[in-house]
């Protein structure tokens, strides 16, 4: 069942899950024109493989421990840590041994994160939208 996007004005949770992290699915939480917030839950030593997207992006480590790894090295995120991807840097995620939450956001060219030739970002696990 798709969950409805939050709108403008509405006040969302993104804090810690805590024991109960285990239990959730990666979800978008906003999405407009512009820009996209996903909220993304990858268990232990799941990998998303390298992708791309067309503009900036952040990735936020919101629980567990995820490394993400570009052409200039890999960049340990723990809870709190924050990383600005340039437009279109390849990129993979690595959760580690714990599940890992983090939340994404994907700046937008009309409601798209990708380039027309279909490379740009690609979950590794359908969002419930």
């Amino acid at each position: 069942m798709a969950l409805p996007h939050a709108q403008a004005m509405d006040v969302i949770n993104v804090g810690p899950f805590g024991d109960k992290l285990a239990g959730q699915v990666s979800t978008s939480l906003i999405k407009t024109d512009r820009m996209q917030l996903l909220h993304m839950v990858l268990a232990p030593y799941q990998d998303v493989p390298q992708h791309h997207v067309d503009d900036e992006c952040t990735i936020h480590c919101l629980e567990g421990e995820v490394e993400v790894v570009t052409g200039a090295g890999v960049r340990h995120l723990r809870p709190g840590n924050v990383v600005l991807l340039p437009a279109r840097e390849r990129h993979s995620l690595r959760g580690r041994d714990a599940v890992s939450a983090l939340l994404v956001t994907l700046l937008l060219d009309h409601g798209d994160a990708g380039s027309q030739g279909g490379t740009g970002h690609r979950p590794a696990k359908p969002l419930q939208t």
